[in-house]
């Protein structure tokens, strides 16, 4: 019984090593390619007709920031569309006066109604998109919640005119509003999630940040996909692995996300992740469950196995302690490789991120436990509370009821209640489209 308990304490320490050392060997290449890209910003030019879609919910931490930047692009040929549900969102005073502010840069502000059998951010992005200009040449996407650098638009415009891709993404980069362990422990497992990413994307968007030429867009059917959906970046991401055109990160089009979360908030935010993770892209919602799954087992098991050391002398006492010291110094090895790119993202954060720096560098182990149980609650359930309105979904991913918070039971849209089609709606609800437009010049 002794020997095979060290036969698999020495199997379990290997393992684990493993999977650390390839975790700190991408974390450094995802250091070194966001650091090669981000210093050869400058060589970047572009042309051609892009139109920026913002869909906006309420007022966002730095909400009056991030739009500010979004109309501050360092981009000529350009123009934005901002989407609210209703006239009543508290969104739209703040986007009126940024655009006053911005007579140069032509926009609008499209009001598109509440959602029946789509969620409300694809219904507002298919509203938006639904009468594009001839001249729109790319479609470029930002979050609310998202701060986008001067270059965002010119780099992932450039990116996009080259062949071989068939979309751009960035990826968010949290900056707590305060210092908490809550923020602290979501900055982290984001900065964790971030480091994985490379060159290519393998297909996955983000959402928040990520561009598409108006061909690909209406070649791949994206427009007619959205409909009666929830998520709008995997199944842009659906639709390009079926196309086999591939998705490029760029490091460039990395947004930083202010951010503030109550213990409830940020569980809720992971579960919605991972949840809609598993309706649109099952495969690898697996992959990240089961890898995630095995990371945190493996320390519990190097625990106990430290336990069972000291309380039976089996197995030896050295494998347990080496093993627990070796994965915890890669994971600081990691966390500072992370950080170090704070320098190369966002330098003027520096001194904002200290204290959230400290805890990914050195505490990183807890935020993966705490990001794992998150995945985890992604296992069971079919509802999905998202910005005040809850939907109830279907296997497969189609949405069987939507419910806002402040609705009466006539405001509650159950989708097969409905005999008219999205396209109908979104068509009546382009009279509202020209309100509040300020155009160049």
């Amino acid at each position: 019984m002794e020997s095979i308990l060290l036969a698999a304490s020495l199997v379990l320490a290997l393992l684990a090593i493993i999977q650390s050392l390839l975790l700190a060997v991408q974390t450094f290449e995802h250091r070194r390619y966001g650091r090669s890209c981000m210093a050869r910003l400058s060589r970047h030019h572009a042309s051609g007709h892009a139109a920026v879609f913002v869909p906006c919910k309420g007022l966002d931490v730095g909400l009056k920031e991030n739009l500010r930047a979004v109309l501050r692009q360092d981009y000529r040929d350009y123009e934005v569309t901002f989407i609210v549900e209703s006239c009543d969102d508290p969104a739209c005073d703040t986007i009126r006066r940024v655009m006053a502010e911005h007579p140069w840069v032509p926009s609008q502000l499209v009001v598109a109604g509440l959602a029946t059998k789509t969620g409300q951010k694809v219904h507002n992005l298919r509203v938006a998109t639904a009468d594009l200009s001839p001249w729109v040449k790319y479609l470029a996407f930002l979050d609310s919640d998202a701060g986008p650098r001067p270059q965002w638009l010119r780099v992932l415009v450039s990116r996009l005119s080259k062949p071989g891709y068939g979309a751009v993404t960035g990826y968010r980069w949290f900056v707590p509003k305060r210092h908490s362990f809550t923020n602290s422990l979501s900055y982290s497992f984001n900065c964790g999630v971030m480091s994985l990413l490379g060159r290519s994307s393998h297909y996955l968007i983000w959402g928040g940040s990520w561009g598409i030429r108006r061909k690909v867009f209406e070649s791949i059917g994206l427009y007619e996909a959205w409909q009666g959906t929830l998520s709008d970046d995997l199944i842009a991401s659906r639709q390009l692995c079926r196309a086999k055109l591939p998705v490029r990160f760029e490091p460039a089009c990395v947004v930083a996300s202010p951010m503030d979360y109550s213990p409830g908030e940020m569980f809720s935010f992971v579960r919605r992740q991972y949840l809609v993770g598993r309706f649109y892209t099952p495969g690898w919602w697996a992959f990240a469950l089961a890898a995630a799954t095995f990371t945190n087992l493996v320390w519990m098991g190097i625990v106990f196995l430290l336990a069972a050391s000291l309380r039976w002398g089996t197995p030896p006492l050295w494998i347990p302690l080496e093993t627990l010291a070796v994965l915890y110094l890669l994971s600081v090895y990691r966390g500072r490789v992370r950080q170090d790119l704070i320098d190369t993202y966002f330098p003027e954060k520096v001194s904002t991120l200290a204290a959230a720096t400290r805890f990914d560098t050195w505490a990183n182990p807890a935020a993966g436990l705490v990001h794992w149980l998150g995945m985890v609650g992604s296992l069971l359930g079919y509802s999905i509370g998202w910005r005040g309105i809850k939907y109830r979904m279907l296997s497969g991913g189609k949405i069987e009821r939507i419910e806002r918070q402040d609705d009466s039971p006539d405001r509650t849209a159950w989708g097969d209640q409905y005999e008219q089609s999205d396209e109908i709606a979104a068509t009546k609800q382009t009279a509202t489209k020209q309100t509040w437009y300020r155009k160049a010049g």
